[in-house]
C-alpha cells in the first residue's frame, strides 16, 4: 500500500492519544493496491515446490499446505480468487491463488495453550486432519480436498483444485464474457497475462487493447487495461471499467476499481455508492472493497459501519495483502478508547510491515498505546 495512507492512518493515532498531529496535512490517500513489497521465501515469488523446499529447510515442515486452482473451460482470471478451509462445517481460514493458480494455508494461529507450542506439524495435524479445502466464487461449483495426515506429515501439495460455472446470473468475479471471448481474443489476453508476468506493463496495455479491439464485450480485457491505465490516466481508466460494467453488469469487480479511483481524489461519497452498491450485488465482498468501504465510512464520520467493513476486510486478507487494513482498524478502536485491542492490532501489522519509515512510525504509535494501556 501506499506510504501516504499509512502514514494518514497512523498519524491520526496521534491525533486521538497525543494531539501530536504529525503527518496532520494529509487529507486523503492513494488507491489502494495489492502490496508488491517482496517477502523472502514468497510462494509467487519461488513456485510451489521451491517454496515448501525453503520452509523445510528451515525446519517448518507441517507449517503449511499447498495447492493449486484452475477454471474448467476458461483461462485463469487475473484477480485473486477466494480459497477455504473448512473444519466441522465452519470455515475456519481463508486464503487468495497468486497470479499462477498457487495458494498456501499458512501461518495459522490456534487457539489455546497448543498455539504457543512449537511443533507446528502436532498443531496442523491436531485441528486440520480430515478438513476440506475448495474454491469459493458465487456462480461456480467447486472441486473439494480432505486434508489428510499423509499432507500433514509427508506431503504438503494438497492437489488441484477445479471450480466450474453453473449461474450465468449470478454477481461473481469472474466475468461470463471470458467463457463466450473469441479464441483469437482470448490468446491476446493471455499474452497479455504473460507480459504482466514478466512484469512488462506497457507490453500488456499494448496486448490488452488489442483484445477489446478484437472483442470489445471481454469484460475482464476492460478491467485489466484499466488497471492499467488508472495511475497515469485516471480519466481513461474510468471509462474502462465503465465498459467492463457495460458488457458484464454482473461482474462486480469493475464497481470496485471506480471506488478506488474515486479515494484517489478524495471523493469518499462515491467511494461509498460504488461500493455499497457492490455489498448489494455481492454480500460476501473482496478484501479491498471492504478496506475502501471502511475507509469511506472512516472519513465520513460513519466510524461503527467503518469497524464493521475493516473486519470484514481483514478476515478476507490472511495473507495482508492489503497491509493498511489493520492500521485502520487500530486508529478505529483507538477513537472509540478501546486501546488494548488497537495495541494489538498494531503489533500485528508490525510483524509485516516492511522496514523503513512505516514501520518506524508504527512502532511509535505502538510506543504511544503501551503507555497508555500501561501494557510493555
Amino acid at each position: 500500500m501506499g506510504g501516504r495512507v499509512l502514514r494518514f492512518i497512523l498519524s491520526a493515532l496521534f491525533v486521538l492519544f497525543s494531539g501530536l498531529a504529525i503527518f496532520g496535512q494529509a487529507t486523503h490517500t492513494s488507491t489502494p493496491t495489492t502490496n508488491t513489497i517482496t517477502r523472502p521465501g514468497s510462494i509467487q515469488d519461488s513456485g510451489l515446490y521451491d517454496y515448501w523446499t525453503q520452509m523445510s529447510g528451515q525446519g517448518r515442515a507441517g507449517g503449511a499446505l499447498l495447492g493449486q486452482l484452475k477454471v474448467e473451460g476458461e483461462p485463469l482470471p487475473w484477480e485473486p480468487v477466494l480459497v477455504t478451509l473448512t473444519c466441522n462445517g465452519k470455515v475456519v481460514y481463508t486464503t487468495q491463488t497468486d497470479a499462477k493458480g498457487n495458494f498456501a494455508i499458512m501461518g495459522i494461529r490456534l487457539p489455546g495453550a497448543l498455539g504457543n507450542q512449537g511443533d507446528s506439524e502436532r498443531q496442523m495435524e491436531m485441528h486440520f486432519e480430515g478438513c476440506v479445502v475448495q474454491g469459493e466464487v458465487p456462480g461456480f461449483r467447486s472441486s473439494t480436498i480432505t486434508i489428510t495426515r499423509r499432507n500433514l506429515r509427508d506431503d504438503p501439495n494438497l492437489g488441484l483444485i477445479t471450480i466450474g460455472r453453473i449461474d450465468n446470473n449470478a454477481s461473481t468475479t469472474i466475468s461470463t464474457t471470458t467463457e463466450t471471448a473469441s479464441a483469437k481474443a482470448i490468446k491476446s489476453f493471455e499474452k497479455a497475462r504473460s507480459e504482466m508476468l514478466q512484469h512488462n506493463a506497457d507490453a500488456a496495455a499494448r496486448e490488452l487493447q488489442k483484445t477489446v479491439r478484437l472483442d470489445p464485450q471481454f469484460a475482464e480485457a476492460w478491467l485489466q487495461l484499466g488497471k492499467l491505465q488508472a495511475s497515469s490516466d485516471p480519466r481513461a481508466a474510468r471509462d474502462s471499467f465503465s465498459k467492463a460494467i457495460a458488457a458484464d453488469p454482473k461482474f462486480i469487480l469493475p464497481y470496485e476499481q471506480l471506488a478506488a479511483l474515486a479515494a484517489q481524489s478524495g471523493d469518499w461519497q462515491t467511494v461509498l455508492e460504488n461500493t455499497n452498491q457492490m455489498a448489494q450485488a455481492y454480500p460476501q465482498g473482496t478484501a479491498e472493497s471492504w478496506y475502501l468501504n471502511a475507509m469511506a465510512n472512516y472519513k465520513m464520520g460513519k466510524v461503527d459501519a467503518a469497524e464493521i467493513s475493516a473486519r470484514k476486510s481483514l478476515a478476507l486478507d490472511p495473507r495482508h495483502s492489503i497491509f493498511n487494513t489493520e492500521q485502520l482498524l487500530a486508529v478505529i478502536l483507538a477513537g472509540k478508547g478501546n486501546f488494548s485491542e488497537a495495541l494489538k492490532h498494531l503489533q500485528s501489522s508490525l510483524t509485516y510491515a516492511p522496514p523503513g519509515p512505516d514501520s518506524d512510525l508504527l512502532k511509535q504509535q505502538i510506543a504511544q498505546l503501551e503507555k497508555r494501556t500501561g501494557n510493555k
